[in-house]
Parts: structure tokens; sequence; C-alpha cells
């Protein structure tokens, strides 16, 4: 084999079904020598548990796992993207003959987990930082074959913007990005640094300074202040944990001097090693935050891919729930599973009026479904959250329903 550059798997090689455990393979290998290759089964993927303390998930990446099964000779049906779930609720179901698409599991899997692991914690992110600017600064955190992916992801879950060039590209939006302090420490004084940025930049660019390279947060964010005056858009506060202290203090005290100074104007975005706690806490005085490891390495949603029907009967392992089911949602976001083939209207816990989640992606290899922009999903969810905050007591697990 020809050595790589870079040790990723090419579209190629994925859409083939050669990402994938050996396994898999060798049952695919066993089927078709004994007879068995035109048996049907029909899989659903779900999750059984969730992180610790999460009540719900947001499904995401079944744009791309559409791609991963065009052009097989299945139907799927799945959660539209944005789309929030609880445990034992299926996010996307296969049916056909196991053969065709049983190769697929690995890369399917790891598209839907590592993509609804993501925009989850960006969704987390977004209601701890409440209306306030929500920036992703993550791709450092991964491989640079998976920045376009996290940045997509990241994206969708609520995030405002995205940083990387490629992967606001690839989302059809443009980067967001202030500066790093390299450029402070290659001008040797941060002055220089702020007016060669103003003076090189396009306008269009807010004029936000990094204020906490050589001093105090707070005489950094003065000293913007007095170079650009109304030019100043903001500050950044990158203060690294070793010398951080209290960074809700710092924020404090940075806006009661440039307040006193007059310069109100003047946003302070907070950057560094945040998770949803900090967030959280800082989100009454900051204007902004931007966040990186803690979206781009989440908590794992647990994702699995069961059999539950084989030749039109009701069969799984134990453990799991055999048969074909829907799910079904009312405005309260109250759920109820039930049979696949039984249709309730109502709400059997409210009355409210119910429609089925699991729709129609794939029929017979052909994409029955459009793909929604990053944008497009991040709206859905956005106003997924809106109803999720407002609901006090969310039930984290379904209600199940055999008439």
């Amino acid at each position: 084999m020809k050595e790589r550059k870079f040790y990723i798997a090419t579209e190629e090689e994925i859409l083939s079904g050669k990402v994938t455990d050996i396994y898999f393979a060798r049952t695919r290998e066993i089927l078709e020598r004994t007879g068995k290759k035109d048996k049907r089964a029909y899989a659903e993927i779900h999750a059984y548990g969730l992180p610790k303390e999460y009540k719900w998930a947001i499904a995401a990446g079944i744009g791309e796992a559409a791609k991963l099964l065009e052009g097989k000779d299945v139907d799927v049906y799945a959660l539209e993207e944005g789309e929030f779930f609880r445990v034992y609720e299926p996010v996307m179901a296969i049916d056909g003959k196991y053969v065709d698409y049983g190769i697929y599991e690995s890369s399917l899997l790891g598209i839907l987990r590592h993509a609804t692991s993501v925009a989850t914690k960006a969704a987390r992110l977004r209601i701890a930082a409440g209306d306030k600017t929500l920036l992703f600064f993550g791709i450092r955190s991964v491989h640079p074959a998976l920045a376009p992916m996290v940045d997509r992801y990241a994206l969708m879950g609520g995030c405002d913007a995205v940083s990387s060039i490629i992967g606001a590209e690839l989302a059809g939006v443009k980067p967001v990005g202030t500066m790093p302090h390299a450029l402070i420490l290659i001008f040797g004084n941060q002055p220089e640094a702020w007016k060669a940025f103003d003076s090189i930049i396009p306008e269009e660019v807010p004029r936000i300074t990094l204020c906490d390279t050589l001093s105090d947060e707070r005489f950094e964010a003065l000293l913007a202040a007095e170079v650009l005056k109304d030019k100043l858009y903001g500050v950044r506060f990158d203060t690294p944990g070793s010398r951080r202290g209290n960074m809700r203090k710092i924020v404090l005290e940075a806006r009661w001097a440039l307040d006193l100074a007059g310069y109100k104007h003047v946003k302070i975005f907070v950057s560094g090693g945040l998770n949803e706690e900090e967030v959280r806490e800082l989100s009454d005085v900051a204007d902004g935050f931007g966040v990186g490891t803690s979206i781009a390495f989440p908590p794992s949603v647990d994702l699995a891919m069961d059999i539950v029907e084989v030749d039109g009967k009701s069969f799984s392992k134990r453990g799991k729930l055999p048969g074909r089911k829907q799910v079904y949602r009312c405005r309260k976001l109250h759920d109820t599973v039930t049979p696949f083939n039984v249709e309730i209207d109502s709400c059997p816990i409210c009355g409210e009026r119910v429609e089925p989640l699991l729709k129609p992606l794939i029929r017979g290899g052909k994409l029955v479904r459009d793909i929604p922009t990053p944008l497009e999903v991040r709206e859905r969810v956005i106003k997924r959250l809106r109803g999720l905050t407002a609901i006090e007591e969310f039930q984290p697990e379904p209600r199940f329903l055999i008439p």
C-alpha cells in the first residue's frame, strides 16, 4: 500500500465499506456463502443511555449518513437533522437485505455518534450562554481532516459562527475570529499590533483586540480603548488557566474600568478552555464566548445499531426491544413510542395532537428528503432549545404504548 501523508480514509474507501470492523466483512462473506444473502433485517439506531446529566441529545449527521446509504437497495427512516431525542428512541432505522448495508455499521455509527455528540454539546453551551455570542474555536483540538466536520456540527448545535476557513466555506458561512497572541509577540508590543490590524484588515471585520498577552487584562483593555477609541468593538480575554484566578472578577473589574473611562460601547469576550459551567457563570457579565475543546471533545452520545426484526418477524438480542418502532411527539414535548404500524393521533399523556418523528429518508436507495443547510438545522435547534428550556419538568424517557 502506498504510504499516505495523512492517515485518513478517502471518500471512496468510506463509500466502498472499507472503513469497517473486520467481523462485518466476515459476516457478509458467511451469509453469501451459506445461501442467506437474501435475509432481510430491520435495524434501529438508538441510545440506551446518555452522558451524565444529559436528558436529551440532538440528532446530527443524518445528511452524511444518507450519503453513505444512498444508492444501496435499502429503505431508511430518520429523525430530522437537529431534532432532539431521548433514550430508547430510534434516531434512524434501516430496512433491507442485511448483506447490502451491514458492512456500513461502523462508518454509520461513527458519523452519527460523533456528529450528535458535537451538536449536543454545542446546544448545551448555547443554553448556558443565553443570548450572548457563542463562537467555536476548536479545530486545533482535532485532526485537520476532521476540522470541517466539527465546525459543521458545532454550528448546527447552536454556535453563532466558526473560526476555520475551510469549515466555514463548506458550511456556507464566513469564518469569524480576532487575533492570536503570535501577532502581538512578533510586533513586540500591543499598541503596534492592534494598530497594524486596524490599518490592514477590512473594515467589516470587528476590531476585537486580544488583551491578556503581556500584562493585566484590565490595563490592556483600557490601553486598547485608548489606542483605537471608537473603532474598538471589543476586547478578548484568553487568559491561561495558570494565570486565570477568578475569571468572573476579572471581567467585572475590566467592565467597571472601561465604563468608568467612557468606553461603555466596548464588549468583552472570553475564551480559553471554557466549559458549560464557566460559560453559565459568566453569561451575565461577558458579551460573548469562544469555546473550543469542550465542543470538539464532548462526552460521547453512545448510539448503537441493533437488528430488531428478521424476515418480517420481531427479533432482537436480549436487552433490546424487538420490533419496528415509531416515536410520536406533541407540542408539549411528550414522546410516545409505539410499534411502527400503530398510528396514534393524540398524546396519551395530555391529549394534544401528535406527529411522527421517524420519516422516510431513502426509499429503494433513492434519497427522498432534502438535506438542510447547517444554518437551517441551527434554526431548528434554536427553536427546539427554546421549547426545552420553557418546560420545567422535562421527562428524560418516552412513554411506551402498545394498544
